[in-house]
């Protein structure tokens, strides 16, 4: 399938999720299933998504669901239908569709949309990322002390950072490095899956500024039990010094 393919199908299954979860709310927002860490808007998500994924040729990864489709697809689609689950069941204005395709060559497209407000990124290998058509650059920042740094929780060392952010959604967030509104993303540990980053890696990528896994282990995977600690800057240099941060 073409990027532009697969950015519509992803748009309609985005679509999709935000009908589901918004019929939900009151009391039944924060219901939980069995499952550790799970809401039931989680499972309603992955439902919609799913509607519209199984109609593509393609390989799927569900955080909810694990793998479905065809087995053997040149085309592998990772989704999280909710990222930021507690924000989603908290209604805070800061949770996340997050879906990339992936090909032999690694991230191919990827659509990430803020379900709360609306604001969508695309990133196309090649072509560039945008928010709402706007082609985003991350900023030039390379200075700890000059950075806006998003947290996933408080790493074991602070640094003497600008100003610092724990907003709920890995995929925002890094998509938010992406567009330059955040200079950094810093993981406290290893706990993020492929679903939670590869749409932001891949606005990343594109927008100029680097992610990497603290260990060096590799980013383009779709093993559903694969963690990663993750470290995103918008330079190389604000990269580098922002390591002591993670790395003892």
């Amino acid at each position: 399938m073409a990027p532009e393919e697969l950015l519509d199908a992803f748009a309609a299954a985005a679509g999709e999720v935000g009908r589901a979860v918004g019929a939900i709310s009151g009391p039944r927002r924060r219901a939980r299933t069995r499952r550790a860490g799970q809401y039931e808007i989680d499972l309603a998500a992955d439902a919609a998504a799913l509607r519209v994924l199984h109609g593509l040729p393609v390989g799927i990864v569900s955080e909810e669901s694990g793998r479905s489709g065809p087995a053997g697809a040149e085309v592998v689609v990772v989704v999280d239908p909710v990222d930021g689950s507690t924000n989603a069941a908290r209604e805070i204005p800061y949770w996340a569709t997050s879906i990339c395709a992936l090909d032999a060559d690694g991230p191919l497209a990827a659509l990430v949309v803020n379900q709360a407000t609306g604001v969508t990124f695309t990133a196309v290998r090649g072509s560039g990322a945008r928010r709402d058509g706007t082609e985003l650059r991350a900023s030039d920042v390379a200075r700890v002390d000059d950075a806006v740094v998003a947290l996933s929780s408080l790493p074991d060392r602070i640094l003497p950072w600008k100003q610092f952010r724990s907003l709920g959604s890995c995929a925002l967030a890094l998509c938010d490095v992406a567009a330059g509104s955040i200079d950094a993303y810093v993981d406290a540990g290893r706990w993020h899956a492929p679903w939670d980053y590869l749409g932001g890696w891949l606005a990343c990528r594109e927008a100029g500024a680097t992610l990497v896994d603290v260990a060096e282990e590799p980013l383009a995977v779709t093993d559903p039990q694969a963690r990663r600690q993750l470290l995103a800057a918008a330079t190389p240099a604000l990269l580098e010094a922002l390591r002591p941060a993670v790395v003892r």
